[in-house]
Formats: structure tokens, sequence, C-alpha cells
């Protein structure tokens, strides 16, 4: 069948160059063997085994380019924009219709650079940068450090009164940055004890002051009373890694610090050491820009009103690169479009794949589609999800819908077993509260499952975290993945039967003794107000 690959070259959209893949001396995706037995003679299995295992394959370059050259991807911002030109730049190239459907506005913003100094009592650099959507400043300023104060029952009104000129560190410094495990395999069970013991206590103190500083007035009153900026730190329980979100404050800028730099900085302040700080924060508002998804589209040849749904979210937050949230599920999904049409053109359902935005803000482009779009959604056969980082696909839940294993059970028979070999299906399974936007179609109820990968490495060290960088994604797995939903969405297209979508009756709540109920869709999001 026409290939309809575009080489090595994986252009960057109309406003952005051209980026030419280097051949690198490494090269990481060598072809894969041929399984041993073929579990069935289908020639499109094959097809789609050659396409996505092979050297064909593409999830190298695709996710260079994205994710080192474009960068992460935060709702609003410029490089969200030159994501979407990109993926549609190159589904135009693969003969794939491809189009951005706007769903509502949200406020526009883009980070420069971020340089913060200790300057006293010694010199450091630190390592920080501010939160999404924190306005920056007008050149370098410097203030004193100053911390919540210590015990219940403070003065709020004088202490708000003596902030003014002074950055503020709002958060819980931790007494270690040593990840835990570290402590339970080198120290001793008593060291572990004393140390555990210890960062509880201080972290309930910290919760009981930082309730007050919030009934007080807390980002807004610091505004009010002229602190020049708030320092934060959100550490993620690993070596060098911190979850990095958006900004509380509109006026004044808020910086998150690593882990080690933010305690150090408390600790000076805390000790009336005379901690001051010199930031530099470049960042811009750019007004209510559109929001909106990519979708692309390979009609049906048999049934075109019915629909298969490959689905990831494409907007990240910018502390990183977004690769494992969510440039992994990003790149698999388009890259599964692209093995499915060299190797199955004239699908017999519509194959679909959205390319979310705003999931990073509560599913609001997944959320936005399945409300506008509602004969896809009445017409859905599956949608296959995925958004949790890197590793293999090692567990699928039925999602408490009834008669759905069958369908699985027969789809996976059908694909060969060095892929099949790791999955769990969990059946019938329940309806998940949260989580990602295969809940935009569950709660409508429509047949979304979610693809899932090993769940604890990626929460600790890539989720919304500092480090979730390029060099955290493994190529092999990304490969078979990508393979494994194009096969999915080819053995769900072809299906001689609709997938029911008959809830279960769900089990009781134990926290309420009551019976479970469905989950319930929510309106749509338009704006950043509302």
């Amino acid at each position: 069948m026409a290939s309809f690959r575009s080489g090595k070259t994986i252009a960057l959209g109309a406003s952005v160059a051209v980026l030419a893949v280097a051949t690198a001396p490494f090269q990481p995706l060598q072809a894969a063997p041929a399984p041993q037995t073929f579990p069935t003679d289908d020639p499109v299995i094959r097809a789609i085994w050659d396409e996505g295992m092979g050297e064909q394959s593409m999830v190298y370059d695709l996710s260079q380019a994205l994710l080192d050259s474009i960068g992460p991807r935060l709702m609003g911002s410029p490089a969200y924009d030159r994501s979407a030109d990109w993926l549609i730049a190159n589904y135009e190239r693969w003969g794939i219709e491809a189009e951005r459907q706007e769903y509502g506005t949200w406020t526009g913003w883009e980070r420069g650079v971020t340089h913060i100094d200790l300057l006293a009592p010694r010199v450091r650099s630190l390592e920080g940068m501010i939160l999404a959507w924190s306005p920056g400043t007008d050149g370098p300023v410097e203030g004193d450090v100053v911390t919540l104060p210590d015990g219940a029952g403070a003065d709020w009104d004088g202490w708000f009164a003596q902030v003014e000129g002074k950055f503020v560190a709002t958060t819980f410094a931790e007494p270690t940055c040593r990840e835990d495990q570290s402590w339970q395999d080198h120290a001793t069970p008593e060291s572990f004890q004393r140390m555990t013991e210890a960062r509880n206590a201080a972290r309930s103190a910290w919760q009981a002051v930082f309730q007050q500083f919030a009934r007080a007035g807390g980002p807004e009153r610091l505004e009010e009373s002229g602190a020049v900026g708030v320092l934060t730190g959100r550490w993620s329980q690993g070596w060098g890694v911190d979850k990095i979100f958006s900004s509380q404050t509109r006026n004044i800028p808020s910086v998150h610090l690593s882990c080690e730099d933010y305690s150090l900085v408390h600790r000076l302040a805390a000790g009336g050491q005379g901690p001051r700080v010199r930031l530099q924060a470049d960042a811009e508002f750019l007004g209510d820009v559109p929001a909106f998804n990519v979708v692309a589209t390979i009609p049906g040849a048999e049934l075109p009103d019915e629909y298969v749904v490959l689905s990831a979210h494409l907007d990240s937050w910018d502390g990183a690169s977004g690769a494992t949230d969510n440039g992994t599920g990003t790149i698999m999904m388009h890259e599964a479009m692209r093995i499915l049409r060299a190797a199955y053109p004239n699908p017999r359902r519509t194959i679909l794949v959205g390319h979310w935005g705003g999931e990073e803000q509560g599913l609001i482009g997944s959320t936005a589609f399945a409300a506008d779009n509602p004969e896809v959604v009445d017409s859905l056969q599956a949608a296959f999800n995925q958004d949790n980082g890197t590793w293999r696909i090692d567990y699928i839940r039925m999602q408490g819908f009834l008669g759905a294993g069958r369908h699985f059970a027969r789809w996976l028979e059908a694909i060969p077993p060095e892929i099949t070999g790791h999955i769990e299906l969990d059946v019938p399974g329940v309806p998940e509260r949260g989580g990602s936007d295969h809940m935009s179609f569950i709660c409508k109820p429509a047949p979304g499952f979610r693809l899932q990968s090993n769940y604890p490495d990626y929460r600790q060290y890539t989720w919304h975290t500092n480090r979730d960088t390029f060099d955290k994604i493994v190529f092999d797995d990304l490969r078979n993945n990508a393979t494994l939903a194009a096969m999915l969405a080819y053995a769900a297209s072809e299906d001689p039967e609709r997938v029911a979508v008959t809830p279960r009756v769900l089990p009781e709540d134990p926290r309420t003794g009551q019976p479970g109920t469905w989950p319930q869709c929510r309106p749509p999001r338009r704006s950043a107000g509302g």
C-alpha cells in the first residue's frame, strides 16, 4: 500500500523554520525483530507491525522535533500554537485531513528568562523559575526574604504590614530533599523514623499556619501590602524533582525554587540570617487567545458515521518539556495515525484523533469536543486515550461497560504477543472519577478507555515536574505503544459489532455506604474566567 511518510525532515509549521533531523551516531530505533508467529494471518496487522515496529518508525524523530524544538505547550502560549501548526503540517504531508477546532478562549502568556540569585548572607545562583501565568519583573528587583509567622494566633495585620519590599516564602520547607527510598536503603530504621516523625510534625504545624494565612487574605493581601514577590517550593519526593504549576498572584511574580534552594532560603530567613535575593524574570501576557483542539480524520469507507477515536492531550505544564505528560501520548497517537494511513488507508469506520487542549486545566478541550460533536459521541465505537508517560501499556480497565471485555479479548487476540503479553485487562472494572480525557466520553456514557502504563515512577519523577524532558522517553516502548494504538483502532474499526454502552451496577461507595453512581459530565469551560 502507498506510504505517506515524510522521510527524515520534520517541519515545524508555517510559523517556524523547517527542522532537519540530523543523523546521530546513536541509533535508538533499530528494526524490531519479527514476532515468532503472528496470531492471525491478517495482512493489515502484518502491515501495521512492519510500519510501526520497523525502520519506518518515526517516534524518535517526531519526539525530538516536538519536545526539543517546540518544547512545553502551556495552554494559551505561542508554543501551543506552534505545536498545532506542526501537527497539522505533518498530517497534510501524510495525506490526512486535520484542523483546529476552536471552543473558546484562554489567557495568552509567554514566559521568558528567569534568573534568581541569593545575594546575602552569601552569593549563590538559585535554581528557580516563575510559575505559569505569573507576571515578570521590570528589570532586576531585590528584596529580603521573610517566612510566614510561627505558631497559631499570629497578628496577621501586623505581619502583612512588614512585608513591603520583601520576598515572602509561603510553602513548606522540606527538612530533607533526599528521597525516602534512599533513607530506607541506607539509614538505620531509627533514623528514618525520627526524620519522618519530625517532618510530619513540622508539616502539620506549617499547614495550620498556612490555613490562617489563606483566611487572612493570602496572595492577594501580599500584593496589596507591597511584597515584591512570592517564593514557593513543591518537592516531588525524588532526587532533584519538583512540581511546577501556576501562579496565585497576578501583580507580583511567583517563583518556584528547587527543593534545596527553597529550603536554604527558608532556613536562612527563619534563622534570622538576613537572606536577600535578586530576581529578573521576563513574561508577557498576550490577552485572550483562541482555545482549540487539533482534530485529524481518516474517513470510514463503509460506516463513515461511526467513529473510533485516538485521544491524547497536546497541552502541558511548562516547568520542563512536557515529554511524558503528554508528549509521549501525543506522539503515540500522531504516529498511530501515520501508520494507519500507510497500512489501512480505507478504514471501515471513521478513525479520528483528538489532540486536546486544556487537559491540565480540567479536561477542557475534550469536554468541549464531546459537547460540540454529539454525532461522534453518539456513534462512538471506542475511544483510546493515553496520558501517563513512558513504559509499555500494561493495563486497560473496561470502565464498567458490560460487554467491553469481550471486544477487547477479540481485538487483542489478533495482535502479536510481543505487544499484548504485558497487558492486564480489568473486566468489567469500574469507571474512573477523574484523571484524563477518556472521562469526557465515559460520563456520557460512551465507550472511552485509558491505555495505561506504569504509574508510580511517572507520578514521582516526570508528572508535572521540572525533569519531564526528552531523555526520559523509552523509545522501544513508545514505538510499541504507537503500534498497539494503530492495531486497536484497526480492530475496533473492523469489528462487526458495536461496543455496547451498558453500564454495570456499581458497588457501594465504601466512604459513604451509598450505592455507587456513574460519573456525571460537566458543562464545558469556554474561558479562563469560567
